[in-house]
This record gives structure tokens, sequence and C-alpha cells, in this order.
């Protein structure tokens, strides 16, 4: 289909404010001990994942008829892959924090536009923080500018990342003396790294792409880079939405990064 005549700006208002609206829903279930379930692929999803999703669909697909659905929480009919722009939504992302109560959860939605993202939100309605960016036009966190760190080397580089990661014997040579910080969230460890408060980050385990797609355009407008562990880019609204890894940092730092990671069979 021919790309729709809505200019971002405009989508990026109706996003933000759905967003909003539905962080405030995902809060009003935090530390209720809300319902959960075991999904088929044996990650949980609780009643306030399937709210929110239902809440968000709603809102955003009466309001842009003509745009394609991409979330965790709605089966994929593959219709999306006809549309040039489509939603991808991840209504909480970080349930496992959610539901032990601890505020590192986050609601990610985005436009994805010919398989780039375009509009990215990554909202933590607990610690009120909202990131994010229109592409082309720079990335915030509460509207003020974000930027990544400049850190060159891995030495005393700070990861946003699971730190057993850096000790499992798939590496060829040991890390040097890295930091790492574990976040539930692989979207808030995304805007984390946007914002300077961590250096990189990194997982050899598969993202789907609604897990990626609001905090990667994040992370290109806070001058950072987004890719897999081979350093190629993530295309998005493919037919499978999966990604093999994620390696994402400062633009200074991404080359000694994959230098490692594109060496690591997995």
């Amino acid at each position: 289909m021919s790309a729709p005549s809505h200019s971002r700006d405009d989508d990026f208002e109706i996003l933000s404010q759905a967003v909003r609206e539905a962080g405030s829903l995902a809060a009003s279930y935090f530390k209720t001990s809300p319902k959960a379930f075991t999904k088929a692929d044996g990650s949980q999803v609780s009643e306030a994942d399937l709210a929110v999703d239902a809440a968000l669909k709603l809102d955003l697909t009466t309001r842009r008829k003509e745009y394609g659905w991409l979330s965790e929480e709605s089966p994929d009919d593959r219709t999306r892959l006809k549309f040039s722009r489509v939603w991808m939504i991840d209504p909480i992302d970080g349930t496992g924090a959610f539901l032990r109560e601890s505020p590192e959860w986050t609601v990610s939605a985005a436009l994805v536009e010919d398989g780039v993202p375009v509009l990215g939100v990554v909202y933590n309605p607990m610690k009120d923080e909202f990131f994010h960016a229109i592409r082309g036009a720079g990335a915030f966190l509460n509207d003020q500018p974000i930027h990544t760190t400049d850190q060159t080397t891995l030495e005393g580089a700070k990861m946003i990342a699971s730190g057993g990661l850096f000790k499992k014997k798939i590496w060829d040579d040991p890390w040097p003396n890295v930091t790492a910080e574990w976040v539930n969230s692989v979207a808030y460890r995304l805007a984390l790294v946007a914002c300077g408060r961590g250096d990189a980050t990194i997982s050899l385990t598969p993202k789907a792409e609604w897990d990626l797609a609001a905090a990667a355009v994040i992370m290109e407008e806070a001058g950072g880079v987004t890719t897999d562990r081979l350093g190629n880019p993530h295309v998005y609204n493919r037919e499978d939405p999966k990604f093999s890894s994620l390696v994402s940092s400062g633009l200074a730092l991404h080359p000694a990064l994959i230098e490692r990671t594109s060496r690591v069979e997995v």
C-alpha cells in the first residue's frame, strides 16, 4: 500500500497520548497481584498486559485505520505486511519485573515505516520517565535532549546486560574490566544506554521486533547504533518478526563490541 499522508508529528501526538494513557492503565494494576499466565513459549503474560494491549489497539487502529499492527499480545495475522506504516507494541515490556513488583517495566510503542522505525516511545510510569524520538529530530527524556556516551574502549565500560554473559565460556578471549547491571525490560535497557546511564547493551538470545522498534529509533537519534551480533542492521515488518541478537551502544564503542560478538557461535 502507498504511504499514508499523515505527518510524523501528528502520528507522534497520537502515539504519545495513547502511551501515557496506557502507562496509567498498567500502573493501576501494579502491586495488585494481577492474574498471570504462562504462554506457550514459556514467557509470562498478565491481565495487565492484555488490558493495555487492548486499549492501545483500540485507540491506535481506530485513529489510523490505514496502518498495520504488530504486538506481543495480539495474534499476528500477517495483514501488516501489506501496510507501509505499522504500529509495533509491547504493552508491558518486562512483565517479569512487573509481576515481581519491581519498577523496571515499560510501555514500548513504535511506528515503523517501510521497514524502519520512525517514531518511538518507551515509558516507565513508575519512575516518570518518558523517552521518545522522531526520526531526524533527536531523542529526549521528559522532553530534555539525550545522547549516548562517548566511551571508546571496552575497558571500564558499563553494560546494561546480564553480568553472567561476559563470564561465559563462549568468548575467545576474556572480557576486559566491564561492569554490568541487569534490567528486565529490553526497551528500558536500550533507553538507559540512549540517555548515557550505560555504555552498551548486548543480548545473544532472540528478540522480537516489538521488543526493539521503539528503543531503536531512540538509540539512533541519541547518537547510537543498534544491530545484531554480526553488525547487521535490523529490518522491521518482516514475515518472521524475530531477530537473532542485539548489540547496541554509542557509535564509538560499537566496532569493539562487534569484533567480539561476531566471533561467537550461538
